[in-house]
């Protein structure tokens, strides 16, 4: 059992090549090889325990989230916060209520269960979303809009998903009391966050350690303590983790370069394991059952539910037509709401597994129809934004104590006027250093005679004040 899992990661991260090449959602060929391996294909692996399945796949998102929040940029939030709150918020009411609707006139649910799978699957997807937006270069307002909205919009789905659960199962709640204990769930969610990035910063400097995995290591226990104290005190555990990356992720603490590769690593096994694991809990046989209700939802939910939402919650802000329109068709679906589909059978509402793979077939519908067309589309809608070739080399500063000086990366352009010039020439800063140059994939280390030439890589020691300084009279 060890060694196929062994394989089966090996080969999900080596797939990545195959959808770089071809398009293809990284997320759909995690999927798929689950399904494959699972028990109804190949039967190497049989696995069919939705509760497991759930709490596996939280923490698997703690991890997805937090670096999805460490590597949002605070100008970037800042832009951002009203709209993608909206959307996370008002717009997963709208969208389940929308789309129940929808759900209850166009197939054979009572309305009470249409719109408990309205909400299950009104929320877009961290996870998905995360993974699809870093494959391509898309505006960076546009892009964390959907970011941000993805990581926040979970409590609303969750919150609506139980209220339907309970309204079926009979355990009713008071309309002010599910009000406040949203409230409290979004407002607490964020406010661990700030309080845990404080003692995190405080963590990281006060370590003071000689062995750099003691940062790894503090790092995921991070991670799970923003979880941890969220869920004590019964607010939002997605929330705090998002947040708590994203304010330890705009601060200066000891080994912040090391620490965040190691978060960016995590995240990505977290990745390949959520989307192999729920791969793995679908019977592709019993999907068959399901196609009807599936692509019905998938189709009412992308050209309907969603873009009603977007148009209402963004109509406020200052956002272009080109622009709504993409964050229509980015509202992929992915983990949350497969995982939220595991709820109505835990509950007992869900014995055959039927909503589950109702679900489980629009999400994929959601993946294939939008994320293989994503690019296409913030291209016909010129949103796709310059990408420069990537450096097949990294020079790094890891540093145990708190510093102003880093490394930077930057590239030389064509019309640059450092451009034929030599490094003494240049006259930069007495605090600066060009350390290496990086030259039709050859890294060497320069000398003051060395000239400067058009798309060269330069990596530079400088303190962080001074670098666009640097980068501005190196390409200006």
């Amino acid at each position: 059992m060890l060694l196929l899992i062994a394989l089966l990661i090996i080969a999900a991260v080596f797939s990545t090549k195959i959808t770089s090449r071809f398009g293809i959602p990284i997320l759909l060929l995690f999927l798929g090889l689950g399904m494959l391996v699972g028990s109804d294909v190949l039967n190497l692996i049989y696995f069919d325990d939705a509760v497991l399945a759930q709490q596996i796949a939280n923490i698997a998102l703690i991890f997805i989230l937090f670096e999805g929040g460490f590597k949002t940029r605070r100008s970037t939030l800042q832009m951002v916060l009203g709209p993608a709150l909206t959307l996370a918020t008002v717009g997963i009411a709208i969208t389940a209520l929308t789309l129940g609707l929808l759900i209850y006139w166009l197939t054979d649910f009572r309305l009470t269960y249409a719109l408990m799978i309205g909400a299950i699957i009104s929320s877009t997807d961290a996870a998905a979303v995360f993974m699809m937006l870093r494959q391509h270069s898309i505006r960076p307002t546009v892009a964390a809009t959907l970011e941000v909205e993805s990581a926040a919009n979970d409590p609303a789905a969750i919150l609506l998903t139980v209220l339907f659960i309970q309204i079926l199962t009979g355990e009713t709640q008071h309309l002010g009391a599910f009000l406040l204990k949203f409230l409290w769930q979004l407002g607490g969610g964020i406010g661990i966050g700030y309080l845990v990035s404080h003692i995190g910063v405080w963590l990281f400097n006060a370590l003071d350690s000689d062995n750099r995995s003691d940062y790894h290591v503090l790092s995921v226990g991070f991670s799970l303590f923003a979880f941890g104290l969220a869920d004590v005190i019964h607010a939002n555990g997605i929330l705090a983790v998002f947040f708590g990356g994203y304010w330890l992720g705009n601060a200066e603490f000891s080994y912040k370069r090391g620490a965040s590769h190691f978060i960016e690593g995590i995240a990505n096994f977290s990745n390949v394991a959520l989307f192999l694991l729920l791969g793995l809990l679908v019977f592709p046989k019993d999907l068959l059952s399901a196609w009807k209700e599936g692509a019905l939802i998938a189709l009412s939910l992308i050209f309907i539910a969603r873009p009603i939402t977007v148009l209402l919650c963004t109509s406020l802000f200052r956002f272009d037509l080109k622009e709504q329109l993409f964050i229509m068709w980015g509202g992929i679906k992915g983990a949350v709401p497969i995982v939220l589909a595991t709820y109505p059978a835990v509950y007992g509402l869900d014995q055959g597994h039927f909503i589950f793979h109702v679900v489980f077939f629009a999400v994929v519908m959601s993946c294939l129809l939008q994320g293989t067309t994503l690019s296409w589309i913030a291209g016909k809608l010129r949103l796709l934004t310059p990408t420069r070739p990537k450096s097949l080399y990294s020079i790094e500063l890891l540093t145990k104590q708190q510093s102003d000086v880093d490394m930077f990366e930057i590239q030389i352009e064509e019309t640059a006027q450092s451009v034929g010039r030599s490094l003494k020439e240049l006259k930069l800063p007495k605090e600066v250093l060009i350390s290496a140059i990086v030259r039709e994939r050859h890294l060497f280390a320069p000398k003051g005679d060395t000239v400067i030439r058009a798309h060269d890589i330069v990596f530079v020691l400088a303190p962080a004040t001074q670098i666009e300084t640097v980068s501005t009279q190196l390409n200006l």
